[in-house]
């Protein structure tokens, strides 16, 4: 991933993990706990594909790992994200841009559902069986209900803040190979209307133009 990426990704993580902690979990709702990371991931992944939502769900995995209140072993968080941001990251719109909500909403119950299923399946790996008696089931449909009502709130906002720095001018522009073709150029050259590639060559042209015009004035004068 690129620093600008990363350094995103670890603000926003860092913010909905505050709130997460800080709030949403001494509301005590019934059942399971509204998940602002996981829909962080969801919306950082549907932008930057599979491999970045990987990453992301990782970092963000582990570092809800180690924030106190946690009670479980370090890395299990951090492979049920990376998973779920490997996995929303296949359903990435075109240029990261949402056509209609049916989609990402999909995407979230899924997510919701699969990391908490995931998270209990790690945890009976490990000789953690705190979910079976609190009640798979209830943690199953309260974790969809709340992460389905704050997606509408969160993975848009998350969506258009990761689209608006991967246009930052100083970035080379997505989907371009080739190195003389990247945006500082395209920055550089858009306000004056030249190209680049090409500003060189048309120059000499314009000169060559220029003597071959005076000496050709210059030759009429001498004849006269």
């Amino acid at each position: 991933m690129r620093v600008n990426r990363v350094l995103l990704s670890a603000a926003l993580i860092v913010v909905a993990l505050v709130v997460q902690v800080s709030v949403l979990a001494r509301l005590q709702l019934p059942g399971a706990v509204p998940d602002l990371v996981l829909l962080t991931v969801l919306g950082l992944a549907l932008v930057y594909g599979h491999l970045g939502g990987a990453f992301v769900g990782f970092g963000a995995g582990l570092l809800a790992d180690l924030a106190p209140p946690a009670d479980h072993a370090a890395g299990r968080y951090a492979l049920v994200l990376c998973v779920i941001g490997y996995l929303a990251g296949l359903a990435r719109p075109d240029h990261g841009r949402l056509r209609t909500a049916a989609g990402p909403m999909l995407v979230v119950v899924g997510a919701a559902i699969g990391s908490t299923l995931l998270y209990a399946l790690v945890g009976a790996l490990v000789g953690d069986t705190a979910a079976r008696h609190v009640g798979l089931p209830g943690l199953l449909f309260t974790a969809a209900i709340y992460d389905l009502l704050l997606a509408p709130f969160i993975v848009p906002l998350i969506m258009a803040i990761a689209r608006r720095a991967e246009h930052d001018p100083l970035a080379e522009s997505a989907g371009n190979g080739s190195p003389r073709n990247n945006i500082t150029s395209g920055w550089l050259s858009g306000g004056t209307g030249l190209r680049i590639g090409n500003q060189r060559g048309g120059l000499r042209i314009r000169a060559a133009r220029s003597r071959a015009a005076r000496a050709g004035r210059i030759k009429g004068v001498k004849r006269l």
